[in-house]
Formats: C-alpha cells, structure tokens, sequence
C-alpha cells in the first residue's frame, strides 16, 4: 500500500512544527527566561539552537524521509546488513508512549481551565481561592481523569480521519489559531499600563542577571531548553520526514520548523511578562505561573474573563498539536509493526494511552504519598524525567551517529537525502563538528541531566 503523503508543504511544517511547539514553549520557556535573567538568557538559547537542535532535526526528517517508515522500522530499511540500530526502535516507541502518559494530564488541565475562564468560574476570586482552586483540581482523580479521556479521545478522533484529512487539516486550521490567538494576546498584554518594564526585562540583555544566576547554571538551562523544546530523539519528527516528497531540501525545512517553534516561544514571553510586571508578579514562578499566577492576573484585568479563557484557548492548540502529531507517531508504529488498519490501531491504542495515562492522573491524589524521585515529586515527574533526561538526549544521541557513523548509515548518504531537491544546503564542512563535538556536547546534557536531579 502506497504511503499517504502530505498535500502541501505548508502542512508538513505546520505540522512538524505543531509537534515541537508544546506546553515546552509556552509554559517552560518564559518560566526558565524569568529565572535566568531574561534577554541574555534568551540569546544564548537561539545559539544553542541553531548549533544543537537544527542538525538532530534535519537528521531525524532525513532518516524518515529516506525509509519511508516511522521509527519502527526506518533504521532497518537504511541500515547495513548484519547491524543492530534497530534496536533503537525501542527508545522512539517507549519514547512516544512515555511523553504521552503525562502530557495527556497536563493538555487536560488546560482544556478544563480554558472552560472555567469561560463560564467566569474564577471571577471575583481572591488570590487563596485561585490557588485552592487548582489544589482541588489535582485532589479530584474523577474530573482529572475525564479530562485526560477526552484530550485522548479528541487527538486519536483527528488521527482515525487520516494524514490529509484528519491530522493535516486540522493541525493546519489549530496551528493558525494558535498564531492569530498569539497576536492577539501579546498585544493585549503589551499595551498593560505598567508592562513596559516587564519588556525591557524580556527584551534587554543585561548580561549582569547572567553573572548573578551563574554562567554555567545559566549556559545549561538554555542548552537543555534547546534541547527538548524540539522533542528531537524518539522518532515524533522522522515520521513526518516519510510523508514528503524530495522537492526540498531537509535544512531548509528544518529551519522553518525552529523559527515556528521559537516564535511560539518568544511570542509566550510577551504575553506573560508585561503581565507579570504590570502587576507585580515574580516572572521566575515556574509552573504555577500558568495555573495560579496568570488567573489572579485575569481576574484584575479589565476584560479578564475573555482574555484568560482566549489564553487557555491558545494553550489547548499547543499542548493537543502535540498529542495529535505524537499520537499519529504511535498509530504508524502499529500499523507499520502489525500491518493493521488506521482504524484498529487508533481504537487499540486510545485505549493503551488512557490505561497507561491513569497513573500520572493518580500521582496528584489517591498515589501522591508515593515520591519516586525525593520530596515533593510524584507519577509525573518520574514519567517525565525518563523522558525529558534520558530517552531524548539517548534517541538524539542514536540518530546524531547513525547519520555520521560508517557503521550506520552513514555521513555520504545521509548528506545525499538531506540535500535532494532545492533549498538550503546542509554544509558538508559540519561533518567533524556533527560527527564528535555535538555527540560529546549531547552526552554532556545526559550526565547533567542525572546531576542536577540527584547531586545538583
């Protein structure tokens, strides 16, 4: 059976991109902007960037676009006879499902504020009831769990239609409603009297703030967000890699994906930060930013009902563009493993991704005295620690030698598919740099990773 490909080349970037813009943009980015001092942070980020996330990305489209296949089977359609990468699969497979079992919890919480903006459920609340607001949320198994089947419902509804006509239409239609809803806020959140000083914390290096949180705390948190921001390593890029055509070249593809993913992320910052400032909010908040800080916000601005259910609007469209491009990932793992229809894998599947989801949902209530990872850690934090710590650096690192490596796949060929079609060029003089500098640099963060979790 002939593989079903996109009908347009803006469909396959909105969609890699959909998959790379994630709740990593919007919630993480300006949090880790917020900590580490704003502008200057952000400068080093896009470095990193561009030196560490763009070629893992051109080498997982290439890979995809080369086998034809999702990750389960495109390291053994490309690599030499008698090798073992595919036994790599297992990262990209348990990779998908992994990042699945916490992030359908997560797109729940934002689906179910984004519905409390709209019924007015947080209005004339005070700061305590916001907070106790959420506190009963993650204490309720029932409505966290309902929440978590319909985001899962929704995103293997839109795979059961097909690439074109489920996946590609409406990832196109959301990512659009993203952007516009983007626009909108940012603007609102510009002209807050008393933001000003928040955009000149966001968009003023001063490098000073760089030097007082410290420049190698400082040059690792902008590594690890360039590093996971992109969700590079477990196969969810390679497979839209398969559904293309050899028109353009790879670089030039995987540079717009990175300028959608950062926009998404710079775009965040501007909503959230002259908010912040104009209402004497620390940026450096961290999660309970979204949940607790920027609700209080609403509450005080004039219109806040609108603008906060517009905001958890936009979230929706950036945490379910991932869920459907992960889920469309996992439907072509079964169907290309089993050579069962569309149908059969979405009904099976949707059905493993809630049983395997209702941990994550437990981990905040009924399982919550159960701390894996030391005090105050729970379900989630495990789930997303093998993921975020180990399965992407591990997967990157896989892809990253099977490119470069003549026991892989190889530097020759992998430069021949990346560079079919017109565009950008990847250089061919990146080769020393791509074949031992970026591996160590990637091996660097894994080992970091496990530091500041457990000695840091």
């Amino acid at each position: 059976m002939e593989r079903e490909k996109f009908s347009s080349r803006l469909g396959f970037i909105l969609i890699s991109a959909g998959c790379a813009i994630g709740l990593g943009n919007v919630w993480r980015f300006p949090y880790v902007v917020g900590r580490y001092g704003g502008a200057a942070f952000v400068l080093i980020y896009l470095l990193f960037l561009l030196i560490l996330g763009l070629p893992v990305v051109v080498m997982e489209f290439a890979v995809g676009r080369a086998s034809q296949k999702s990750a389960a089977f495109s390291f053994e359609v490309l690599e030499p006879k008698g090798s073992k990468w595919h036994l790599g699969k297992a990262i990209a497979i348990t990779g998908n499902y992994l990042l699945m079992m916490f992030y359908t919890t997560v797109a729940g919480w934002m689906v179910l504020y984004f519905v409390k903006m709209l019924m007015g459920d947080f209005v004339g609340m005070e700061a305590a009831e916001v907070g106790a607001e959420f506190g009963s949320m993650l204490s309720d198994p029932i409505l966290m769990m309902a929440m978590m089947v319909i985001v899962v419902l929704l995103g293997f509804a839109v795979c059961g239609m097909g690439l074109q006509n489920g996946v590609e239409k409406i990832t196109k239609w959301m990512m659009v409603c993203l952007l516009l809803l983007m626009l909108i806020l940012a603007g609102n959140s510009i002209l807050l009297k008393g933001g000003g000083v928040g955009l000149e914390f966001y968009l003023k290096p001063d490098f000073a703030k760089v030097k007082e949180a410290g420049v190698g705390e400082v040059v690792f948190a902008a590594l690890g967000q360039s590093f996971f921001t992109l969700s590079i390593g477990i196969g969810a890029l390679a497979i839209f890699g398969s559904y293309i055509g050899k028109e353009k070249r790879l670089t030039g593809e995987a540079v717009s994906v990175l300028c959608l993913d950062t926009l998404v992320a710079f775009m965040a910052g501007l909503i959230i930060f002259p908010a912040c400032f104009a209402y004497n909010i620390e940026p450096d908040a961290g999660p309970s930013l979204i949940f607790i800080t920027l609700p209080n916000v609403f509450n005080h601005m004039a219109g806040g009902r609108l603008w906060g259910a517009l905001f958890f609007l936009f979230m929706s469209f950036a945490a379910l563009s991932t869920v459907i491009a992960v889920f469309q990932n996992i439907v072509s793992f079964a169907t290309d493993l089993t050579g069962c229809t569309v149908k059969k894998a979405v009904v099976c599947n949707a059905a493993a991704v809630i049983i395997l989801s209702v941990p994550c949902v437990l981990g905040f209530n009924v399982w919550s005295g159960f701390m894996p990872l030391g005090e105050g850690t729970g379900v989630l934090d495990l789930e997303d620690f093998l993921v975020s710590n180990n399965l992407l650096p591990i997967g990157s690192l896989l892809y990253l030698l099977f490119c470069t490596s003549r026991y892989g796949w190889g530097f020759e060929k992998f430069l021949a598919e990346a560079n079919a079609g017109t565009g950008i060029k990847f250089p061919r003089w990146v080769k020393v740099y791509v074949s031992y500098v970026l591996p160590v640099i990637i091996l660097i963060i894994f080992l970091q990773g496990y530091w500041a979790k457990f000695w840091g």
